[in-house]
């Protein structure tokens, strides 16, 4: 009973992932269902969300020579005087969803 109205909120909108085909059922059917429960049927069923999200990746190409700044420093981080060479140290970035390297 639940795959076939799975199937049917899927028929109607190809787009929604197993949440919203959750939410679906419980607002328009009443079926009070857990998302564990609905994600087992939608793989057993192959039902799945036309969707897809890029990947948040490096926001530039690697492969773009005019984008790699020029190693001026060659891994020399030796100083003369204060104030010579500044450094800073780009391993992980925070954003407000999580970090990243």
């Amino acid at each position: 009973m639940i795959a076939e109205k799975m199937e049917q909120i899927h028929g109607k909108r190809s787009d929604k992932g197993y949440r919203r085909i959750r939410d679906d059922l419980e607002h328009d059917f009443g079926i009070d269902v857990s998302d564990k429960r609905v994600l087992r049927i939608c793989r057993v069923k192959g039902i799945k969300s036309t969707i897809k999200y890029s990947s948040h990746g490096c926001t530039r190409n690697a492969s773009c020579p005019q984008h790699v700044a020029e190693n001026k420093l060659n891994r020399d981080f030796h100083a003369q005087k204060p104030n010579e060479k500044w450094l800073t140290q780009v391993m992980l970035f925070t954003t407000c969803w999580k970090m990243r390297a």
